[in-house]
């Protein structure tokens, strides 16, 4: 039912859940899967060339969470005997790279965490999950730290 499965990853618990929901979807379908970490390579475009050197800061340090956070997942994939691939997109806006990247990658489902924000801070902060929901025709299955099961 669904050949390739892209799992955006943050380095949250939420992220982590969506891996492990990945993982039983990948092994029942028998599916290729993705793991993909989106920063923003441009954070401090408007803000004037005084910035120029924290922005040199700012994409290695974004890089290297990035490459922490991927192989995290990347591990957990393999430990449960999963053959996963991985990226580092870069995008203006983290949705948007994952959109663009489910589209480049012709993954046919995202496995994504959501935070679940409510009020101010969704406001303010904004959902990836639901702007991936909007701006994508492919299904998005959503977690949440919710889905934890009390230990």
């Amino acid at each position: 039912m669904f050949k390739h499965i892209l799992v955006p990853v943050d380095g949250s618990v939420t992220a982590k859940i969506a891996v492990d929901k990945a993982i039983g979807l990948v092994k029942a379908f028998d599916s290729k899967v993705t793991v993909i970490y989106v920063i923003d390579p441009y954070p401090f475009t408007g803000v004037g060339t005084d910035f120029a050197y924290g922005q040199a800061e700012y994409l290695g340090a974004a890089t290297a969470e990035a490459d922490a956070v991927i192989k995290v997942a990347k591990d957990t994939f393999e430990a449960a005997g999963v053959m996963v691939d991985s990226s580092v997109v870069e995008s203006h806006t983290v949705w948007r790279g994952i959109v663009e990247a489910a589209t480049s990658l012709q993954a046919d489902l995202i496995v994504m965490g959501s935070h679940g924000r409510h009020g101010l801070k969704k406001l303010i902060l904004g959902s990836v999950a639901q702007s991936v929901l909007s701006h994508t025709q492919l299904p998005v299955l959503v977690v949440r730290d919710s889905d934890v099961e009390p230990k």
